[in-house]
């Protein structure tokens, strides 16, 4: 045999048995699988189907949850570049390969599933799943694939070995199908109670989606900003409880004797004339407005003399020790500071 001789086809028994027995019919082809073969293979009674354009289920009975996932990310896939046939595939746990997508990610419900959210609804409930492309990709729904269009694709993550869209993005796809203000209330209640992320990412998301002018949708992003401060304000109370800070008074408004209202805080130290503020602002479409209002009121406070601390929620969920160091180390510079104007505390 030289180097111009053909390969011989592998058997199609050897198709049968790969990872999740689904393929493209350029992969086939990759394999020796002429078209006429595949067409053959799937006339009624045959041992193949064709369970989307030109993707291919390799035995005769119902998909899986995880096949129809591959055959959805293998029609909406693009492919990598001339005469690379298909889906290409790169070396897995065990010897064997996974596909490779490119350009394409699961979202939606489906995705929210992966990502181990108990309210999504169980995947073989699902009729259509919801598969995140470019913009400019020429592809339709059809079958078991709906087509979901973004000018800017976010970077994915890995779920079951297949590209997931991020907690947010995946929640505003679902909830833009949805009516059932319960539902998006429980699936959004989910994102943040579960540690999947910050409310604020998930307001983003659904002002991108332009989705904040449904009023189901709206309640249910009131009960996740009332949530997400709540798990904000015990995660801030245990920073100062584990990490043997002073105890501040909780939760005040400050004033200049007979004067103006300064603002609210979330923890204050007279002595040291240092406050701690959270910041969860919804980022909506006056979210420069709200971030100017909260500059303005810092700078004031600093101009009195008093150090304003701002935490962001998410900091105090990945790294609590550090945010305990930066108010400690606040308190403890406060004695090398100027002293701060007389201000009145009064609970908020």
């Amino acid at each position: 045999m030289n180097h111009n001789t053909p390969l011989s086809p592998r058997p199609l028994r050897h198709l049968s048995e790969v990872h999740c027995r689904v393929m493209t019919a350029a992969r086939l082809r990759s394999h020796g699988v002429p078209a006429a073969d595949t067409a053959e293979q799937c006339r009624p009674g045959g041992a193949w189907q064709q369970i989307l354009p030109g993707v291919f289920l390799l035995h005769p009975g119902p998909p899986t949850s995880e096949e129809r996932l591959h055959a959805v990310l293998m029609y909406a896939a693009r492919e990598t570049g001339p005469g690379v046939p298909g889906v290409p595939s790169q070396p897995g746990a065990g010897g064997g390969h996974r596909p490779v997508y490119a350009e394409a990610m699961i979202t939606g419900l489906a995705a929210l599933n992966l990502h181990g959210f108990a309210s999504a609804p169980p995947l073989p409930s699902l009729d259509r799943i919801d598969v995140l492309v470019p913009r400019l990709r020429r592809l339709r729904s059809t079958g078991c694939a709906r087509i979901v269009r973004t000018s800017a694709l976010p970077a994915p993550q890995a779920a079951a070995g297949m590209p997931v869209a991020p907690v947010p993005r995946a929640l505003a796809d679902a909830v833009a199908g949805l009516l059932d203000a319960g539902v998006v209330r429980r699936l959004l209640t989910e994102a943040v109670r579960g540690g999947h992320c910050e409310p604020s990412a998930v307001v983003r998301a659904l002002n991108q989606a332009k989705l904040l002018s449904r009023p189901h949708v709206v309640d249910a992003v009131d009960s996740l900003l009332a949530e997400g401060r709540a798990i904000a304000e015990n995660r801030l109370y245990r920073m100062v409880r584990e990490h043997g800070l002073p105890d501040p008074v909780w939760n005040v408004d400050l004033r200049l004797p007979g004067g103006p209202h300064l603002g609210g805080l979330d923890a204050y130290w007279p002595e040291q004339a240092v406050a701690v503020e959270l910041d969860t602002r919804a980022p909506r479409q006056d979210e420069d407005a709200l971030w100017s209002e909260y500059a303005r009121k810092r700078e004031h406070l600093e101009r009195l003399g008093i150090t304003v601390v701002h935490i962001t929620p998410k900091k105090l969920r990945e790294s609590l020790e550090q945010q305990a160091a930066i108010v400690r180390t606040a308190l403890m510079a406060a004695a090398d500071r100027d002293p701060a104007a007389y201000v009145v505390v009064l609970p908020r």
